[in-house]
């Protein structure tokens, strides 16, 4: 038997840290260079590319971790 394990991106460290720079979600779409598709897709924690991910980091300035944190689905 054969179990696939998801694992859900939870992305409230990213809604924090945006907080505590006093910015807003859609502040990332030119900072980042990322679409308000990444945005949406953020807001519903969806899956969101490696390379998405690593364009807020580098805007950010901050690690991966910083940003998102995934657990079991």
């Amino acid at each position: 038997m054969c179990y696939a394990i998801y694992m859900q991106a939870d992305y409230r460290k990213l809604w924090k840290l945006l907080i505590d720079k006093n910015m807003k979600k859609t502040d990332l779409i030119p900072i980042a260079g990322v679409s308000t598709n990444i945005v949406a897709k953020l807001n519903k924690g969806e899956y969101v590319s490696m390379d998405s991910l690593a364009k807020i980091c580098k805007a950010l300035n901050c690690d991966i971790g910083d940003i998102v944190t995934f657990g079991e689905k």
